[in-house]
């Protein structure tokens, strides 16, 4: 599976991005797909993930105003996110495949580049 992160960028706090990935080189629809991302000096962290059935997963930080969300004719995963804050500031990295679990553990088996998203205050 290859994958192709988009869609990062600078923002004001309160501000908006939607981050895309496109797929390719397996059954789209029946993966999980999900966002993951890394802040400076901190370890990669879960964000957010949906099932090859259309259940989503987030982060207790980003859930209310992050939205996963998936276009299987199209092949990719969308993340919208609301209301940024500086600490959203990262490397957003999309991921694949794998296991997921309804605690929304997520265990991906791809990885994309990662995207910068900057949020200034």
């Amino acid at each position: 599976v290859q994958l192709q992160a988009s869609g990062g960028g600078l923002v004001q706090a309160g501000g908006s991005l939607r981050l895309s990935c496109a797929a390719s080189g397996r059954t789209f629809s029946r993966l999980h797909m999900g966002w993951f991302r890394q802040a400076p000096g901190k370890e990669r962290e879960f964000a957010a993930a949906i099932s090859g059935a259309g259940g989503t997963y987030y982060a207790d930080s980003v859930k209310g105003r992050f939205t996963i969300s998936r276009d299987n004719a199209k092949n990719t995963v969308y993340l919208q996110m609301n209301n940024l804050k500086p600490e959203d500031t990262a490397v957003y990295y999309c991921a694949a495949g794998g296991t997921l679990y309804t605690d929304s553990r997520y265990y991906p088996d791809y990885w994309g580049q990662g995207t910068q998203v900057t949020v200034s205050s």
